[in-house]
């Protein structure tokens, strides 16, 4: 796992092979924050959340770049011990690992959230209504973003808060704003 940019930038962590998490590849990665400046500015007191954080790939990367504060939900006891791993490898105190269900803490959390980012398993069931729970426990900020990664069998394009859809080989993510903000095009 490597560090695109940032204060941690080409940074590697080795990720053990017993792992189940099935990491977003670092071409996938470097092409989404590409596409994320145009909506975020990170340095800009950003708080973001991160579901089913596996590997905490993302996490890191949004430490890097210099989010305020990053929580990171994952289930798995080997995965939730990596990331606080690599968090105290690189000494931050800007993320907050949570070992728990995603679904949840979404019900339970009470917080919003200037950037979301969920990588679930591309055969979890539930996958499809994960926008509708972001958005129905209020997790977002009014002008905050939600992206979802998930695989070319689902279209996002008819809800009702989607922005765009974006895939770089068998990744796919797609692009959420609250359903005032879904309306108005990205500034480019």
């Amino acid at each position: 796992m490597r560090v695109i940019s940032g204060i941690y930038k080409r940074r590697r962590f080795d990720v053990p092979h017993t792992f189940k998490a099935r990491p977003t590849t670092d071409f996938a990665k470097e092409n989404l924050f590409n596409v994320l400046t145009n909506y975020l500015d990170f340095e800009e007191g950003i708080t973001a959340l991160d579901l089913f954080a596996g590997t905490g790939s993302i996490s890191i990367e949004l430490v890097s770049r210099g989010c305020n504060r990053v929580v990171s939900v994952e289930k798995d006891p080997q995965h939730y011990a990596f990331i606080c791993k690599v968090m105290r490898e690189v000494n931050t105190n800007r993320c907050f690992p949570l070992r728990g269900d995603v679904f949840r803490y979404m019900e339970r959390c009470g917080e919003q959230f200037d950037f979301i980012f969920a990588d679930p398993p591309y055969a979890l069931q539930e996958l499809s209504t994960i926008p509708d729970k972001v958005f129905a426990h209020g997790l977002l900020k009014p002008d905050g973003l939600f992206v979802l990664e998930h695989g070319k069998d689902l279209s996002f394009d008819a809800h009702p808060c989607f922005v765009e859809h974006r895939h770089y080989g068998s990744v796919n993510f797609s692009f959420f704003k609250a359903a005032e903000q879904a309306a108005e095009p990205p500034i480019l």
